[in-house]
């Protein structure tokens, strides 16, 4: 786990539902640039899937903040 923890009520709906996280990730990239990503496990592996990466301006679009 690297980055910020994204309060679930900050969430962009459109990951619960495409995606059906059950948490989500910032993690802040040079040039103000954004990775959204979220952890999946199970009993034999743990895994980080990227959603997405963009902007800061584009990230406070996203996410209205």
């Amino acid at each position: 786990m690297c980055g910020t923890k994204i309060p679930k009520r900050l969430w962009p709906k459109i990951y619960v539902k495409e995606y059906k996280i059950t948490n989500l990730w910032k993690y802040d990239l040079p040039n103000a640039w954004r990775l959204i990503y979220t952890i999946l496990e199970d009993k034999i592996m743990i895994l980080n899937v990227i959603l997405e990466w963009f902007s800061h301006k584009d990230n406070e679009k996203k996410f209205g903040y």
